[in-house]
């Protein structure tokens, strides 16, 4: 993979194949590099080392080259001084909501104890309930649509709850998260389980690289970049955990409003949360179609585009058309099921060697959905949830516009 395509992925700038590149440029300096040079405002004729570097950098999505260059020394003196070795960062817990930076961490030199919290929170019943009843239903709920082996599921989440359990005041805890909703659930989940504010809570939490191109997650990103990371950590306080509190209540609810209205703010302990609830609130039904934001976006893919595979659908939809990726691919498919396997579908789903090769189309039905000729309400799809809120298609479910009103449907 060509350094600047590698880079805009994992954020991790290869200065010397960048230079090299600017280099070749300017000794090639055909037509098509002179006229993004002119477009950058450079007329020539006459072009030096720097004009080609600026417009390396500009590609690699940066102003300017000594942007490019101070990013780059940024990341390259975090990395070789991450100063996160002393005795005390032994007793520091780092929690993610998920496995993928353990790995990346541990390459870069953090020490202290790990913790994943994988419940996939952005998917069926989240009701607000004691916690024995409430991992009742969200281990049957996961164990049903994954397909997850019971005991290794009921490990899982039996060293989630634990670690859960185990927080107090005493607690020293980083959290890193990203701005979409899965990471953003995770956080207010674990803020509303706080028995109180811990003697250290600090968060990593970012939305954008410099450099990368498309950031979907923290854990596409190369260990030296957790290690740039770390100095931008930034303390919770007690306003942090009672936004996470009110927010976790207001998602677990079945009544949506109190989620719309926190959703239509700025709030300033967790910056990233009202766009993230936001968000997950288009999962409810919308007023003019009965879709989902995901539905509606995998129907477009395909209006758009024709018949594709269901891997190359997620592929685009991941890296286009979502505002704010959250879903991995088995997510995915569990999310469109119901749009394939109605008595009335909106899918057709054809043959092939695993569900990612499957060739799907949109049926006429989908079609007059998509164009708001009909409403997939309407068709008695199966039950579903989005957070605390049950939507049963006759039973007045709430429904969502896109300005983020909710109302009943009757």
């Amino acid at each position: 993979m060509p350094a600047i395509d590698a880079s805009r992925h994992h954020g991790l700038l290869d200065l010397p194949a960048l230079r090299k590149r600017a280099k070749r440029l300017l000794k090639a300096l055909d037509d098509d590099t002179r006229t993004q040079l002119i477009a950058l405002g450079l007329p020539g004729p006459d072009y030096r080392l720097a004009d080609t570097q600026w417009l390396v950098a500009r590609e690699a999505g940066f102003a300017s080259w000594p942007r490019l260059k101070a990013h780059a020394d940024a990341v390259a003196f975090a990395a070789r001084h991450p100063g996160f070795a002393a005795a005390d960062e032994a007793a520091l817990q780092h929690w993610r909501c998920g496995n993928d930076i353990e790995h990346s961490l541990r390459i870069a030199g953090f020490h202290g104890a790990f913790h994943m919290f994988d419940d996939p929170m952005v998917m069926g019943p989240v009701p607000a309930l004691p916690e024995d009843d409430y991992w009742q239903v969200r281990t049957a709920y996961v164990q049903r649509v994954f397909a997850l082996d019971p005991h290794d599921l009921a490990q899982r989440q039996a060293r989630q709850r634990a670690a859960l359990a185990q927080l107090d005041g005493d607690r020293e805890m980083v959290l890193w998260c990203e701005a979409d909703a899965y990471d953003q659930l995770f956080l207010i989940r674990l803020l509303a389980s706080l028995p109180r504010l811990p003697r250290r809570l600090e968060l990593i939490e970012i939305d954008r690289v410099p450099g990368v191109e498309r950031f979907i997650g923290i854990g596409q990103l190369a260990p030296d970049l957790l290690a740039w990371l770390w100095p931008q950590r930034r303390p919770l306080g007690q306003a942090a955990v009672d936004l996470g509190r009110q927010a976790w209540a207001a998602y677990t609810a079945p009544d949506p409003r109190a989620w719309a209205a926190l959703a239509r703010q700025r709030h300033a302990p967790l910056p990233l949360l009202g766009a993230a609830l936001a968000r997950q609130l288009q999962e409810l039904p919308g007023v003019a179609d009965g879709l989902s934001l995901t539905e509606r976006l995998s129907l477009r893919i395909l209006a758009e585009q024709g018949e594709r595979p269901a891997g190359r659908v997620f592929a685009e939809l991941m890296g286009r058309y979502e505002p704010l990726p959250y879903l991995g691919d088995l997510m995915f498919k569990v999310l469109l099921r119901p749009l394939i396997d109605s008595a009335r579908p909106l899918l057709h789903e054809g043959p092939g060697d695993g569900w990612a090769q499957r060739p799907l189309r949109l049926t006429a039905l989908g079609e007059r959905v998509l164009a708001g000729q009909a409403n997939w309400l309407d068709q008695q799809p199966a039950e579903r949830w989005v957070g605390g809120v049950r939507i049963v298609a006759g039973q007045a479910p709430w429904q969502v516009d896109g300005q983020g009103q909710v109302t009943q449907r009757r």
